[in-house]
């Protein structure tokens, strides 16, 4: 089992799947910048490691995934420009200071790996907003969840006012910012914000489970691509968009060694060993969008 040490957070990969775990028990894994940087550095972890097919993101201990901010600053904790955090500055860009929480999904979104969320406790505030750029979340039926933010005088953050809408509809969305209530594993299941509900001792296996589906069975330049195609496409504002990165997409990968190899070995009835590796064989149009800068 490869393993890297951070002090916030668990990073182990075995058998394909890299495990990343928010690891602050005591603060019921609450959210710091240390937190931030580290997750950011995990994901580039996983997106260089050809070993790794599929990250979970889960919680350490039994009571929280993520219990949202560090709240250790008092009033102080959203007023960036007051504290003068170690760090802060490099992310002041025009006079605004980004937005930690964006920062992490940002990353998230970005990634090469099928992401999978195993939400193992409370999760609110960016406990729950850093959850929408992931693939697949599933829960353990202990879960909550809340978009708490104008009870604490703020707003949604993380990017959260471009993914929440489109995990779980605009009604919904703003039903749940604007209340700010916290809602229970069942409400989040019907409208949509997980994909299934687990018992607490059930619900990582679960993930381990489905992660094996994918790490076991699929080509990971494919998988690379697929993510990013449906993500980005999904705010594209005409299907020829989709159509052009469509044909540009399966014209490189059907001319690859992994579409050989996995029409080879369908028909041969084995089990696939598809040689193309993310780091290396990613088709020369990727990535096709353009970065925009912060402004």
């Amino acid at each position: 089992m490869a393993q890297k040490n951070f002090e916030t957070i668990l990073y182990a990969v075995e058998d394909g799947i890299a495990t990343i775990t928010l690891n602050r028990p005591d603060k019921m894994n609450a959210f710091t910048t240390q937190m931030r940087d580290e997750m950011i550095a995990a994901f580039d972890e996983t997106d260089a490691d050809d070993a790794v097919r599929v990250v979970i993101v889960t919680g350490a201990g039994d009571r929280a995934f993520c219990a949202g901010a560090d709240l250790s600053k008092g009033g102080a904790t959203f007023d960036y420009a007051s504290r003068k955090e170690s760090g802060r500055e490099e992310n002041l860009v025009n006079g605004v200071y980004r937005d930690g929480g964006g920062m992490t999904t940002l990353r998230i979104y970005k990634s090469l790996k099928p992401v999978i969320g195993a939400i193992n406790g409370a999760a609110v505030g960016i406990g729950v907003t850093m959850q929408l750029p992931m693939d697949i979340r599933m829960a353990s039926t202990t879960a909550r969840f809340g978009f708490v933010f104008s009870r604490r005088g703020i707003v949604p953050e993380a990017a959260s006012s471009y993914f929440l809408s489109k995990v779980v509809g605009m009604q919904t969305a703003l039903e749940w910012c604007y209340t700010g209530r916290v809602f229970d594993a069942q409400e989040a299941k019907e409208r949509g914000l997980v994909r299934s509900l687990h018992a607490p001792d059930e619900l990582l296996p679960a993930a381990r489970a489905l992660a094996r589906e994918i790490a076991d069975n699929t080509a990971p330049v494919s998988v690379a691509l697929t993510r990013q195609m449906l993500w980005r496409m999904a705010a594209a504002d005409d299907p020829m968009r989709a159509h052009r990165i469509d044909s540009r997409a399966i014209q490189s990968r059907g001319r690859s060694a992994d579409a050989k190899e996995g029409v080879s070995s369908f028909l041969e009835k084995r089990k696939p060993v598809y040689p193309c590796k993310v780091s290396s064989d990613m088709p020369d149009f990727f990535p096709w969008w353009d970065e925009l800068p912060f402004e």
